[in-house]
């Protein structure tokens, strides 16, 4: 059987990577696996954004009911999101990203997946970011 963090996880980087129609189709797949799932678009400059996608992660949480109107709970979507982007930042510096943010939670596992397509003349240069929290 395999561990619940791992499941949340496969399910938050699906859903970060996944289109809007395949997100819908997830979304209700997972549920049927008792995974509750949410998933954002986002774009912009990286360094000047960083508070903005913290700030959608945790709002798609709790719009999705995914997590509580509580400062634990948004405290740990935030963490997860900001450890995704910790993972991220080097390759995202001072340029532009685009993509989308996919938050998956099973029980007590909450996972933030990230996947954003980075801005580099015309490279098409990809990264991928995941945090992991408890919560009871």
């Amino acid at each position: 059987m395999e561990a619940n963090s791992l499941k949340t996880a496969k399910s938050a980087i699906k859903m970060s990577i996944s289109s809007r129609s395949e997100e819908k189709k997830l979304k209700k797949e997972f549920a049927k696996k008792d995974i509750n799932t949410a998933a954002v678009d986002f774009g912009g400059e990286f360094n000047s954004s960083v508070p903005e996608i913290i700030e959608r992660a945790v709002i798609a949480a709790k719009r999705e009911n995914i997590i509580e109107a509580s400062h634990t709970d948004q405290g740990a979507v935030a963490g997860a999101a900001h450890d995704a982007l910790s993972q991220m930042m080097p390759r995202t510096i001072g340029l532009n990203v685009g993509g989308k943010i996919g938050i998956a939670r099973s029980g007590e596992h909450i996972v933030v997946a990230i996947f954003f397509g980075v801005g580099m003349f015309n490279l098409d240069e990809v990264t991928v970011g995941l945090g992991h929290r408890s919560l009871k």
